[in-house]
């Protein structure tokens, strides 16, 4: 008569090797998120001059302009190469993210 239950043929050991790849590979994500945390991107625009250099946790570091850049006359210019100098920025956090997590997901289908 056949058993009900559990796993036939050896699967406990193929169980616990998939489980200690997977605290393997958790433990490289989590290593790797870190990493890219700490990590710092800048963009500029203008012709540089507006630079804006973000973190890896998403936050703005900083912010330099050229001298010639700042008119009081023309603050809505200013505004805007500051907002394109930070979304380049951003941008590139995030793809730099996406392509170091992308070799931990990389077969998997959900």
């Amino acid at each position: 008569m056949a058993k009900r239950g559990g796993f036939a043929g050896g699967m406990p050991g193929n169980m616990n090797n998939l489980m200690k790849q997977a605290q393997r590979m958790q433990r490289q994500m989590e290593e790797t998120t870190k990493a890219l945390e700490e990590k710092e991107y800048s963009a500029a625009a203008g012709g540089g001059a507006v630079t804006v250099t973000v973190s890896g946790k998403k936050e703005l570091v900083s912010v330099k302009l050229s001298e010639e850049v700042v008119d009081p006359d023309d603050i809505e210019m200013l505004e805007d190469l500051i907002v394109a100098a930070a979304n380049e920025a951003l941008r590139k956090m995030e793809e730099d993210s996406a392509q170091a997590m992308a070799k931990f997901t990389r077969g998997l289908s959900f």
